[in-house]
């Protein structure tokens, strides 16, 4: 489980980097006048990197199944991500 762990670690953590770098996009394209990520995907970003960020400190607090399925959480709510706003 170890490795499960740290896998879903890093996704919580790349999601958590990517939600920040929109936000960003968004904020700088705002000030200098030129298309950005609009706001839904700001929000969808931010909030499937908190959500990734719960699962993972609930997968990091518990053992067994409950690892397992918070970290099926994490990489699902990165895949769902990935393929609406990037893939879509």
């Amino acid at each position: 489980m170890k490795i499960v762990r740290g896998v879903s670690g890093i996704v919580a953590a790349g999601l958590v980097l990517l939600a920040l770098v929109v936000l960003g996009a968004a904020l700088i394209g705002d000030r200098r006048g030129f298309p950005g990520p609009g706001t839904e995907s700001v929000l969808l970003h931010l909030l499937v990197a908190a959500i990734a960020v719960v699962a993972q400190l609930y997968s990091d607090r518990r053992r067994g199944a409950a690892t397992l399925v918070a970290a099926v959480v994490v990489l699902g709510a990165g895949a769902a991500l990935l393929w609406t706003q990037w893939w879509g």
